[in-house]
């Protein structure tokens, strides 16, 4: 059965929007994943398909109502898990990628305005996530970053699945430079390591800028990274802080 996706948007025709190009395009016309957009306008219940109202408290803007966002997930909900795209959401991860790709799809509720009744996120336990430390002014773009990091780990979009494990993250890295013809370019020339032919020596070399690049870019990785190697008893390079 294809993987599915869900998404609950006040804006269904940004839906698939890029996903319908490239690799995502080419998987969904292929049928390897499944795209659904459900219009939250769809399950108002008064004439004006009211979605939100005036925040309790006092405040800007406005919430997105519980009722409406339930009847919504009603008429979706499965097996699949759950995701709300939010800024107070956990950083999404390649880690919670590779979990989401490897189930049987996921629904994705996207909030507009000043955010979503937290009793609805509450009531479903929803899993709130997060594509990084700024503001968006809804979750579609969101649930387009998601869909497309899931997408393409799923079985058969990839043409190469061995470039996947060499990518950022996915060893706990940053990726290391790519480079290609010609090999001198502007008075740069590529690595001499590259040119060698010498296995063993190009993956060392790719290790070694991997860990430098990840080390001098994002010192919160590069803690991880340690930390792992030295619970399982792993020298790291030498040298390195």
């Amino acid at each position: 059965m294809s993987w599915r996706a869900t998404v609950v948007t006040l804006f269904p025709d940004m839906f698939p929007g890029p996903l319908g190009l490239s690799l995502a395009g080419r998987a969904l016309e292929r049928g390897l994943w499944r795209l659904h957009a459900e219009d939250i306008r769809a399950h108002a219940t008064d004439r004006h398909r009211t979605v939100d109202d005036t925040p309790f408290g006092g405040g800007a803007g406005m919430v997105m109502r519980p009722d409406v966002l339930d009847a919504a997930l009603a008429a979706v909900a499965d097996e699949r898990p759950t995701v709300v795209l939010s800024p107070r959401g956990a950083p999404l991860s390649q880690a919670t990628v590779r979990r989401l790709a490897a189930g049987p799809g996921v629904v994705l509720l996207c909030g507009r305005y000043e955010g979503i009744d937290a009793r609805l996120i509450e009531a479903r336990a929803l899993q709130e996530i997060s594509v990084g430390d700024y503001v968006l002014s809804g979750g579609e773009p969101a649930a387009l970053v998601l869909l497309d990091a899931c997408v393409r780990l799923l079985p058969g979009v990839m043409g190469a699945a061995a470039s996947a494990d060499e990518e950022s993250f996915a060893a706990g890295l940053l990726e290391y430079p790519h480079y290609t013809r010609p090999a001198d370019w502007q008075g740069m020339r590529v690595p001499d390591v590259l040119l060698s032919g010498h296995h063993a020596e190009v993956a060392a070399w790719r290790r070694r800028e991997a860990e430098r690049i990840t080390r001098e870019r994002r010192p919160d990785l590069w803690a991880a990274y340690r930390a792992g190697l030295q619970a399982g008893g792993v020298v790291t390079t030498p040298g390195a802080p």
